[in-house]
């Protein structure tokens, strides 16, 4: 009966499902025929397995697979699955367990937990807390930089003032001016008796790590360490592009730093025909530093199995005028959707305004729809984008978007004076988010990320000040300016757009 069937097929559908060797009219034919068909749905079942939460993402691979089924299989073995290893599972639960003991979350001052909050702030504090398990805390001085610079030079006074230690992590560290000063700053703390940790992404700072620069660093005593690195045999377990993406700096358990800053120069050598950089970090002073100091302490204990109890007893300072604030750790480790889930509740809340400033605009369906319900019940929704990106399929992507967007109400702003690095939220400028976050799939699903919740109308103002000035600096994108779009322009943008969720 198969036979028959077979003969019935068209030949281009008997080429499809058969390579060549097939067409010998004989029983092994169909062995082989069946064997493939069985093959090629086993393929797409463990894809639907996996990801079958996940339509869009789970459609695209299948239909990888199915096409082409070797060249799918080791695609999806390669990045489909965010693997990290059963150590590492195994380590993020030991740390989870001891971070939940209550000792880890109290504060010598009980002030820094007694919080009133207003129903909305209270729903993201607890969406946010779910995710990650760091508790809102108050008692926090805080200070926005939205000049590079400016960061840069505070950064560095205060590693010169720190008298126990300094812990950071970023995702890229280049070998440049800046590099080399916060480089030599950590020398000189050394030399000081601080303990100086650093953890560098082992792809994003690969340059570095092989550097005069970060040799001489480790023979000064400064304790550099790849994290999350990439030798050939870790690519045949694990998804090589699984990224640390945090970019934050604690200093005497007193001091905390984190945003979208890596260690560069804004003139960013390696891509300068996009630069400056243009990147917002928070400066905070007070209890939640001391959450900042366990993510910090999770993440050196997953690269180097080092003992992490020395971390955690610094007790930072309350402060009576300080505001309250949340860290949210986030990362494939957590398996949670952390992120995306707070980036959602941030936009269905907002009733007046929401900002949202990002290099890489690639949203998932679930919170692209968001936005466009959030403009269509009237909220006024401003996105701010980077006019020349950096990568190209994501700009597509991000563009493919734009008619929707357009049509839902919702302001697109691309910003002209360089690549804009900075990834912030304001909602109704009554709470703010700074984050490490891009607003994509790679960061919701796959890199570690960290963000800082502000829940404080007054810091909310400041950082909707620093949007503005991103706005002012930006072309408006209009349905009159964006036009109808040539037909390999849609092309290009739906073939990103298809792609995407595999980006």
């Amino acid at each position: 009966m198969l036979h028959a069937m077979l003969l019935h097929l068209p030949p281009t559908t008997l080429q499809f499902l058969l390579p060549k060797y097939f067409f010998e009219g004989t029983k092994w034919a169909l062995v082989g025929l069946a064997a493939e068909l069985i093959f090629r749905l086993s393929l797409a079942a463990i894809v639907i397995l996996r990801k079958g939460s996940r339509p869009s993402v789970a459609t695209a691979w299948v239909l990888i697979v199915i096409a082409f089924p070797l060249l799918g299989i080791f695609a999806y073995l390669l990045v489909g699955e965010s693997r990290l290893g059963t150590r590492r599972r195994k380590s993020h639960k030991i740390i989870l367990d001891l971070f939940n003991k209550s000792r880890y979350h109290k504060h010598d001052d009980p002030r820094a937990v007694e919080i009133a909050l207003d129903p909305i702030d209270q729903q993201i504090v607890h969406i946010a807390e779910r995710a990650s398990h760091s508790p809102a805390t108050s008692g926090n001085l805080t200070t926005l930089f939205g000049d590079s610079q400016k960061s840069i030079d505070q950064l560095i006074t205060d590693i010169n003032k720190a008298m126990k230690s300094i812990h950071s992590t970023t995702y890229i560290w280049l070998d440049d001016r800046v590099g080399e000063a916060i480089g030599n700053a950590l020398i000189a703390a050394c030399a000081r008796g601080v303990t100086c940790r650093i953890l560098v992404d082992g792809q994003g700072s690969r340059a570095f790590l092989k550097s005069a620069l970060c040799r001489r660093m480790r023979e000064r005593g400064v304790h550099v360490v790849a994290a999350l690195p990439t030798p050939f045999l870790r690519a045949l377990f694990h998804r090589v592009d699984v990224r640390n993406h945090r970019k934050m700096l604690v200093i005497d358990c007193e001091i905390g730093w984190m945003g979208s800053m890596n260690i560069a120069a804004p003139e960013f050598a390696v891509q300068p025909r996009f630069a400056p950089w243009v990147d917002c970090m928070v400066r905070i002073e007070g209890p939640v530093v001391r959450e900042l100091q366990l993510i910090f302490a999770e993440d050196w204990f997953l690269d180097t199995n080092e003992s992490i109890e020395e971390l955690l007893k610094s007790m930072p300072e309350f402060h009576a005028d300080g505001l309250p604030v949340q860290i949210m750790a986030s990362g494939p480790n957590y398996d949670n959707d952390a992120v995306r889930s707070l980036l959602i509740a941030a936009i269905q809340v907002a009733r007046k305004e929401i900002v949202l400033t990002t290099p890489y605009f690639v949203p998932d369906s679930d919170m692209f729809s968001s936005l466009c319900v959030a403009a269509e019940r009237g909220v006024i929704v401003h996105l701010v984008v980077p006019r020349r990106n950096n990568s190209r399929l994501v700009a597509l992507a991000s563009r493919g978007r734009y008619s929707a967007m357009l049509a839902s109400g919702i302001q697109i702003h691309e910003f002209t004076n360089g690549l804009l690095h900075s990834k912030t939220v304001t909602v109704d400028s009554l709470f703010s988010i700074i984050t490490s976050s891009n607003l994509d799939r790679r960061s919701f699903e796959i890199n570690f990320e960290v963000s800082a919740i502000m829940y404080a109308d007054s810091f909310a103002r400041e950082v909707r000040a620093l949007q503005q000035t991103y706005m002012e600096n930006s072309v408006d994108v209009t349905t009159a300016s964006w036009g109808p779009q040539s037909i390999r322009q849609r092309l290009a943008q739906n073939v990103a757009a298809l792609v995407s969720p595999l980006i």
